[in-house]
This record gives C-alpha cells, sequence and structure tokens, in this order.
C-alpha cells in the first residue's frame, strides 16, 4: 500500500481511477471486507486509510495468535 502511495502521489489521475488501481491491487481478504463495510468509501484516501487500519489489525491478530500457540504449546 506504501508502495502505491508513493506512485500515486502528486499524479493527475482521477480519483475513480487511483481507487479502482489500489482495489485491484491489495490483499483479497482486506478488499471484501472494506466493499462490504457498512461506509461507502469514495476517495482514495479513504480506501487508502482503512485499507491500512484493517492490515495492522490483521497483523496484531496474526502475532496474538503465534503469541497464544505459543503459549500452549508451552504448557503441555
Amino acid at each position: 500500500m506504501q508502495e502505491f502511495w508513493k506512485a500515486v502521489r502528486g499524479s493527475e489521475y482521477k480519483e475513480r481511477v487511483l481507487v479502482k488501481e489500489f482495489k485491484s491491487g491489495m490483499n483479497g481478504m482486506i478488499r471484501k471486507k472494506l466493499m462490504e463495510a457498512e461506509r461507502l468509501l469514495l476517495t482514495i484516501k479513504q480506501w487508502y486509510k482503512c485499507a491500512t487500519n484493517l492490515d495492522r489489525h490483521w497483523r496484531e491478530s496474526q502475532r496474538e495468535r503465534e503469541r497464544l500457540r505459543g503459549k500452549r504449546e508451552e504448557e503441555n
């Protein structure tokens, strides 16, 4: 996502094209969640912010899952 943002910053692409390209290159799970969200995302900044937040939460969830897995293995 950061690479995309760097590439388009300052470009003169229309908002609609930016959103379309951003969606096509993102993780399918995150894209699905954003497209099914209660609030309709219209701008590239909205898409970027929400996708970044979802990605951060997913990574935190993965770390917690690994931590809990390690804790269970220690108990056995």
